[in-house]
């Protein structure tokens, strides 16, 4: 088999595995993920809002809250699974195409 095929194969799995997310930190009474902590449950953790998160959470909200679709948090297991497996799909295409212009781009610029 070559590397590359692995490679997808072994990414593929992954995705596919990605709603254990969901699963691992509601059997082990977890919370949230480590740092993916918004002001409130940072507030909870610590006692205050530091400063410069307060200042600037405001600037960036993620495109895809929780990993799930609007109006989908709710929703059963399987829907948020589902939301899950996008999520990270759109997540590896993404950065597949960054990587690839930024290859584009040394490429053209190692030619010169």
């Amino acid at each position: 088999m070559k590397v590359i095929f692995k490679f997808w194969l072994i990414l593929g799995v992954l995705i596919i595995l990605s709603p254990l997310g969901l699963l691992l930190p509601a059997h082990f009474k977890a919370g949230s993920a480590w740092g993916e902590w918004g002001a409130d449950t940072f507030k909870e953790l610590v006692g205050y809002i530091p400063r410069g998160l307060e200042k600037f959470s405001h600037l960036w909200s993620a495109p895809i809250p929780d990993y799930a679709f609007k109006g989908w948090e709710e929703k059963g297991l399987g829907y948020l699974s589902f939301a899950y497996i996008v999520s990270a799909i759109i997540g590896v295409l993404v950065i597949v195409c960054v990587v690839l212009l930024i290859a584009k781009f040394l490429n053209k610029k190692s030619n010169l």
